[in-house]
């Protein structure tokens, strides 16, 4: 249970998301089981690999994070349990690289490495890039290359440039979310992140021009009314919380819960909305 617990399953939707995003429902992907075998991968596995390694190197930030210890924002763990994460992954992991490349060719065993890899230069020195404002923010690009994996294994379409763009957003605005709410306890471990350097309202304010330039993204190159129109709203109450609400106040622990169970709800309903529209396949402009 604690491996799980390391794995965040309240954190699993952005690898599910980007996943699904190269699929319509019109293809009936759920009929061909690699899909299926390449979403458990983007769950547990790829989730144990990219957490695993960050908590493996997180190890004092963690110690002083309320907001850790649980399935939503994941584990606590003790240096003994951590010193045991780097054998695991490989464990959980080189079974699929393995099957994957003998699915799909050199092509899926390069990507897989790449993704290793930057989950590699994120955490480990001499790179480190976790410890590098904004750089941080940048290499969350790697979440991208779930939707060339997805490609790749399922045999789809390349994606236009508009939505590789649009995804990188998205994790970039999916990252920040989480430095804002670790704030407190990062200062406290002495870790260096773009949200302790430029403070919490400046960093919600670099968090609401993500998200307007993907309205404006989803609205003029997508047509895409509906998840447009959601994040039009999730930048409303983002105003509010920086103006009226909560300004420059850290988040009570209950509240990072529900804002936890509120972003996992959205990605289901979102995940829906665009499998059944697949407006994400098709840019305008």
């Amino acid at each position: 249970m604690h491996d799980l617990k390391i794995s965040r399953p309240g954190l699993w939707f952005p690898t599910i998301w980007i996943y699904l995003v190269p699929f319509s429902i019109e293809s009936h992907f759920w009929e061909n089981p690699i899909f299926w075998i390449g979403l458990v991968f983007v769950t547990f596995p790829l989730n144990y690999l990219v957490y695993g390694l960050n908590d493996y190197n997180d190890y004092k930030a963690d110690l002083v994070n309320n907001r850790k210890g649980n399935y939503l924002f994941g584990a606590k763990s003790t240096q003994k349990q951590l010193a045991s994460i780097p054998l695991k992954t490989i464990g959980v992991i080189l079974p699929f690289i393995i099957g994957f490349t003998i699915l799909s060719g050199y092509k899926m065993l390069l990507l897989l490495l790449f993704m290793i890899a930057i989950n590699i230069i994120y955490n480990f020195k001499p790179f480190r890039i976790k410890e590098r404002p904004p750089f941080e923010i940048g290499i969350q690009i790697g979440y991208v290359f779930t939707a060339f994996f997805s490609i790749v294994l399922n045999d789809l379409q390349m994606l236009p440039w508009q939505t590789i763009l649009y995804l990188s957003l998205f994790a970039f605005q999916s990252h920040i979310a989480g430095e804002i709410m670790d704030i407190e306890p990062d200062i406290k471990a002495g870790k260096k992140t773009t949200a302790t350097l430029i403070g919490r309202k400046n960093t919600k304010f670099l968090m609401l021009a993500f998200l307007c330039i993907e309205v404006y993204i989803l609205l003029f190159w997508f047509e895409d009314y509906v998840l447009s129109g959601f994040l039009a709203l999730f930048s409303l109450w983002l105003l509010i919380d920086i103006f009226i609400l909560f300004k420059d106040k850290p988040y009570s622990l209950t509240q990072m819960n529900l804002f936890g169970y509120a972003m996992n709800f959205s990605a289901i309903a979102s995940m829906a909305w665009i499998l059944y529209s697949a407006k994400l396949l098709h840019a305008v402009f």
